[in-house]
């Protein structure tokens, strides 16, 4: 099979490929916000601290973006399909060691790591095929819509869900519930075939990916250190960014002497997908960074419990869902560069309402209408966001620039955790709600910048 002969958009393709690669996607993004409205619950089971389970929440998205540079290499190596599958069973085992958790090191070990690895498998090859599989802009579009609105939905639902399994049977069966979702998934994935052969003797830039790694794990370990040691977060941001400096000087030798590194610095070289790439960061900063804000406000200041706390999430998924579904009728009508302009415009309006509204009534409801327009702006912007940087790239470099966005995207979710509790730390009872929220919208106005930046496209074609 090609990528060509597969019918774009038709039934067939859309139950054998689309499904299974939504689904991973939707999994993935619930892992990394569930948690979010069990912070109580596990870390009185655990017997640790709010900090601590924060940290297995940023471990987990800091281990993905790491990895999912290398894990896009990977994938052309041994092959899209086998490591997406091969990246499911890591994940599937990941699950049900939390599951079994005694102590946070086990949670840590079975959902930072072996989740985060897992995840960082199985998610690059979910863009590749969905690049190959659906060649022509308007298919495309109507592929990365259904995955960025089930990504999305995951991320914006895993309160609700989370919040519904806690309460009725233990935060424990939340994690067996995503071991159940691998199972469907490995299931529906036996009808996935490889659109392009593996090259199994591609070289692999093992330097690239361990420099590349340590830089990011770096970065965001110095910015969860701000609240404890201002040395060692500046020591440790330095250190991130000197290791990265290495990485890309690494990568620079290694075009010289005609080698293959972990990254082509083609794909920095293109205005459009670099700008994309921004938008992408920030919009998953935005949403990781908001659920843990608005979630640990919920539960440490108002008392709310798990389901009560996801409930109130339930505004965000709604919003998220109503944009995620019409993102192919939005693509049809509007460039994609409007799009991702509106899409900030909206969700920067909904923290600020987030900001104003709750600290003027004590209702849960009141953050309702900020939680619809956040989600309703990122449901916007994150399918034509995807479409822009995977589209600026041939079959050649798909491998790289979808580990690389993944990365980039991974990245955004696991500074808006980070950086959002390193903020709540000061004291959720001494305006730390809303200094972390408007921090949240001022990073919000570079995402804008960047999307203002981006060249005026045609919008997608309108099929026949």
């Amino acid at each position: 099979m090609t990528a060509t002969t597969t019918p774009p958009g038709g039934p067939r393709t859309l139950r054998r490929v689309l499904l299974p690669l939504a689904l991973a996607q939707f999994i993935c993004s619930f892992a990394g916000s569930n948690m979010n409205v069990m912070i109580n619950d596990m870390s009185r089971d655990l017997d640790t601290s709010v900090h601590g389970i924060q940290t297995a929440i940023t471990l987990f998205l800091l281990v993905m973006a790491a990895l999912m540079i290398p894990g896009g290499k990977l994938s052309d190596r041994y092959g899209r399909v086998r490591l997406f599958r091969l990246g499911l069973i890591v994940y599937g085992v990941g699950a049900v060691l939390s599951a079994a958790a005694p102590g946070l090191g086990v949670l840590i070990l079975g959902n930072s790591i072996l989740e985060g690895v897992g995840t960082a498998m199985l998610i690059p090859p979910v863009y590749i095929l969905g690049t190959l599989y659906f060649t022509d802009l308007t298919s495309r579009a109507r592929a990365f819509g259904a995955i960025s609105a089930l990504g999305g939905i995951g991320a914006a639902a895993g309160p609700l869900i989370g919040g519904l399994i806690t309460s009725a049977i233990s935060w424990r069966a939340a994690f067996v519930f995503q071991a159940l979702v691998i199972v469907v998934i490995v299931v529906l994935s036996r009808g996935l075939d490889d659109p392009l052969p593996p090259e199994p003797d591609r070289p692999f830039d093992t330097v690239g990916a361990v420099l590349s790694a340590a830089g990011l794990v770096l970065l965001v370990t110095g910015i969860l250190a701000a609240s404890r040691n201002l040395w060692l977060t500046l020591g440790l941001i330095l250190a991130g960014a000197l290791v990265l400096a290495l990485f890309f000087r690494s990568v620079r030798d290694k075009e010289r002497r005609g080698a293959e590194p972990l990254l082509s610095t083609a794909l920095f070289r293109e205005r459009t997908s670099n700008l994309g790439l921004v938008t992408q960061n920030v919009q998953w900063l935005m949403l990781l960074g908001t659920s843990f804000t608005v979630a640990a406000y919920l539960q440490v200041v108002r008392g709310y419990d798990a389901i009560q706390t996801g409930v109130i999430f339930t505004a965000a998924t709604a919003g998220l869902l109503a944009s995620s579904l019409g993102a192919e009728r939005f693509a049809k009508r509007r460039a994609q560069r409007t799009l991702i302009i509106a899409g900030f415009v909206v969700t920067i309006v909904g923290v600020v309402v987030l900001v104003a509204i709750v600290g003027a009534t004590s209702s849960p409801w009141a953050f309702a209408p900020g939680l619809l327009l956040v989600g309703f702006g990122l449901g916007a912007m994150l399918t034509p966001s995807v479409n822009v940087v995977q589209s600026s790239f041939g079959e050649d470099l798909q491998g790289e620039i979808s580990g690389l966005s993944r990365s980039v995207s991974n990245l955004g979710s696991s500074l808006g955790t980070a950086i959002a509790g390193t903020i709540l730390e000061a004291g959720l009872s001494k305006g730390a709600y809303a200094a972390a929220m408007i921090t949240l919208a001022g990073i919000g106005l570079l995402g804008l910048l960047a999307a203002v930046r981006l060249p005026r496209t045609q919008r997608v074609a309108r099929s026949e």
